[in-house]
């Protein structure tokens, strides 16, 4: 495995690289869901570049990019025995002096999160679409966790004609269904037992889908009094929209992203599930 640091060098070793190869861009702070995702590269490509880079160009100005969780040892020996290089680009080797130049996609960024996070997926899909042109991947891999996310980045790849295939794979998750994140580490023990309440809505969501209840809003509703029953849990969004445009639903019609923020204490946490 070979650590750099420099975009020429990446450039440079991309083309010793065995096709098809397969590319994982994280922020570091690695859990077994970044790992699921590098398995998945390493089983269905000759080679596995990851990326580690704590992006400052998504996080607003009262987000915790300072806090951000970060252990680049602990992060290279979990890639060691899976991955071909680790690209750590510094935030001055990405966004040099005088860079001025951004990449947006349209109308499904304003939802969702992007209307409680302003600016944030300006920020996400100009450093994804320079890690593209950068490391030339031939599939690059998401996790269904940040579900809008993913959705954006196969949008940007197919409008603007990017050669690679985007991946999505499955959320992993705690024993009692918690999402794996990195900020899960904010949570002290009592926020921690309170951030189940998550994914406990969620699997409100599809039992009354599974029973065949059609009603969003009743949904909606239910989940939010099932949440409102935490006192650590403060709502910021919950949603039941189209799960490829993101616009919100009457009818829930599959395939249908009931999707959601909750503040648990201090940390903002994202969770999701399709109904299909």
């Amino acid at each position: 495995m070979k650590v750099i640091e420099s975009i020429a060098e990446m450039r440079q070793l991309r083309q010793q690289l065995r096709e098809p190869v397969g590319f994982v861009p994280t922020m570091g702070y690695l859990h077994k869901g970044h790992m699921s995702l590098v398995r998945q590269a390493r089983n269905e490509n000759k080679s596995v570049v990851v990326s580690i880079f704590v992006n400052p160009t998504q996080f607003g100005p009262k987000e915790d990019f300072k806090g951000y969780p970060r252990d680049t040892q602990r992060d290279l020996a979990m890639l060691e025995a899976v991955t071909d290089i680790v690209f750590m680009p510094s935030v001055a080797e990405m966004y040099p002096e005088g860079f001025d130049s951004r990449v947006e996609v349209g109308e499904i960024t304003g939802r969702l999160e992007g209307a409680s996070r302003p600016g944030h997926f300006r920020g996400v899909t100009t450093v994804v679409a320079k890690l593209f042109n950068i490391v030339q991947p031939t599939k690059a891999y998401f996790g269904q966790k940040d579900a809008q996310q993913a959705v954006i980045i196969k949008k940007m790849a197919a409008d603007l004609d990017m050669n690679l295939e985007v991946v999505t794979c499955p959320t992993v998750r705690e024993p009692d269904g918690l999402a794996m994140s990195s900020r899960n580490t904010y949570l002290n023990p009592e926020e921690r037992r309170a951030a189940a309440v998550i994914y406990g809505s969620l699997k409100l969501a599809q039992e009354r889908w599974s029973e065949g209840e059609r009603n969003a809003d009743r949904i909606r509703k239910e989940m939010t009094e099932l949440i409102e029953k935490e006192p650590l849990a403060d709502i910021d969004y919950i949603s039941i929209a189209d799960a490829e445009s993101l616009e919100e639903l009457d009818r829930v019609e599959p395939p249908a992203l009931v999707s959601m923020a909750v503040r648990i204490g201090k940390t903002r946490l994202i969770d999701n599930m399709v109904l299909e």
